[in-house]
Parts: C-alpha cells; sequence; structure tokens
C-alpha cells in the first residue's frame, strides 16, 4: 500500500530520509556532488565551504534542505560556529562527511615548512576537529566518512606531504571504529582516485594526461561517481561495513 501511494502521489522513500547530514567542502566537486545527492535521498544538508560567494552559489544550487555555513575547517572556532549552527537548526546529526581537504603538490627537495603546514592544518587537523566536535551532536548509529586518496597507499613523485595527510586519516578510522563501536557509529574512509574537480583542472594537459594513462579504466572519474560511494557509506546499505577503505579510483591503486 505505501509503494502503491507513493506512485499515487509522486514521492519516494529515499535511502536517506530523515537524516540529517554535515558535509565540510561542499562547495564544489565531491562535496557538491555529494549535497546534492544526499538531499535528493531525503537528507537535510549542512555544507561549509571558506568563500562565501562560492558558499552561496552552491546552497542555490542545491535548491532546498540546505544550509551553508562559511567557514575554514582548520579553524576550530569556525567548528564551533558550524554546530552551534547545526545544534540549533536541527538538533542532531546522523551522517558527518569530513570531506574539506587542499592538494598542493612538491617533490622531497622542494618541500617547504609552509607546505608541510598547510597540508596537514586542513587536511588532518581539520578532518579530525570536524569528527571530534560533531559527537555531541551525532546520533548513536551514525556515519563518519573521511575522504581519503589513493595517494596514501601509492607511491607518487611530488605526492609525498599529500598523500601522508591522507595515509593519517586513514589511520583516524581504524581508531575511531573501535573508540565509537559502542555507539555503533561506523567510520570509513573514501578514497577517489582522480578525479574531474576544479584541483586537477588546474594542471597542465600533459600532467592530466600522464595520470589518465595509469587508469585502467582509461579516464578520470566524475565527481556523482564519488558521491554515489558516498551515499552508500552513509545510508543503511552498509550497516555491516566499518574500519575500511572503499577504493573508487577505475583500477589505479589496485593493480
Amino acid at each position: 500500500m505505501e509503494k502503491i501511494m507513493q506512485t499515487l502521489t509522486g514521492t519516494t522513500t529515499g535511502r536517506l530520509n530523515g537524516k540529517i547530514a554535515v558535509i565540510t567542502g561542499g562547495t564544489t566537486g565531491i562535496g557538491l556532488a555529494a549535497a546534492k545527492l544526499f538531499v535528493r535521498e531525503g537528507a537535510y544538508v549542512f555544507i561549509t565551504g571558506r568563500r562565501q560567494k562560492e558558499l552561496d552559489e552552491a546552497v542555490k544550487a542545491i535548491g532546498s534542505n540546505v544550509t551553508g555555513v562559511q567557514g575554514d575547517v582548520a579553524n576550530l572556532a569556525d567548528l564551533d560556529r558550524l554546530y552551534e549552527t547545526v545544534g540549533k537548526v536541527k538538533g542532531r546529526i546522523d551522517i558527518v562527511f569530513a570531506n574539506a581537504g587542499t592538494a598542493e603538490f612538491a617533490p622531497l627537495e622542494k618541500i617547504t615548512e609552509e607546505h608541510f603546514d598547510k597540508l596537514f592544518e586542513i587536511n588532518v587537523k581539520g578532518t579530525l576537529f570536524t569528527v571530534q566536535k560533531a559527537l555531541p551532536l551525532l546520533n548513536d548509529g551514525g556515519s563518519i566518512i573521511l575522504t581519503g586518496s589513493i595517494a596514501g597507499i601509492k607511491g607518487t613523485p611530488a605526492f609525498g606531504v599529500y598523500g601522508a595527510t591522507k595515509a593519517a586519516i586513514r589511520c583516524f578510522v581504524r581508531a575511531w571504529t573501535v573508540e565509537l563501536k559502542d555507539r555503533r557509529i561506523r567510520s570509513n574512509v573514501l578514497s577517489p582516485g582522480p578525479v574531474d574537480t576544479p584541483i586537477l583542472a588546474g594542471q597542465p594537459p600533459d600532467a592530466i594526461a600522464r595520470i589518465v594513462s595509469t587508469i585502467p579504466m582509461g579516464r578520470m572519474g566524475e565527481p556523482e561517481e564519488i558521491a554515489k560511494a558516498a551515499l552508500f557509506l552513509a545510508s543503511d546499505d552498509s550497516s555491516f561495513v566499518t574500519g575500511t577503505e572503499l577504493f573508487v579510483d577505475g583500477g589505479r591503486a589496485q593493480i
């Protein structure tokens, strides 16, 4: 009868129906694609971004059931403001998708202290405190998703520091899987391969061609493809999946 009523009314029950999600770095690329998909699947989404103009544009593109909160995940006061907003508007969280991150590349002999500090501040510190500060609002049985990268397991020239940040968050998930088990909170890493996002779009064409040549499927991924994997980890479809790293990489890290 429920399915008949849904057909008659044109409504469906989404895989995230009634869920509250926080997605950091939700203004472009993977984060924006995930926010759009989560809303289509029935969630209310809070997204963050550092630049207000891009944040406003993303909220408009998502269209409904979304709140944008400007902030930098490496700034703990900004994270406090994010969760204060979530608490006032919805009072709880079911899904934390700690997606915000940055990528800069430098070979060993050209690594600077500034390069090192920037990547670890955003990718590691920002991810850690995004999750830690969500815990008081995060429902038992919730889902934590971190955006990793195949760089965390692949040795690639000039990716040393970036890859180290992604390897670090893989370690977070292993620890949190045990620490949060009594609350039935699942923690997983979603690790894309090369994806057609603004970060890669700025690379020279020959560099992109070299990257594509290493992917067995012969192309880069699309943000929407990564978003579908995030939906799997966010939903009850992955109810027995925790502590893992899910690669969505066209096979690049698997051979």
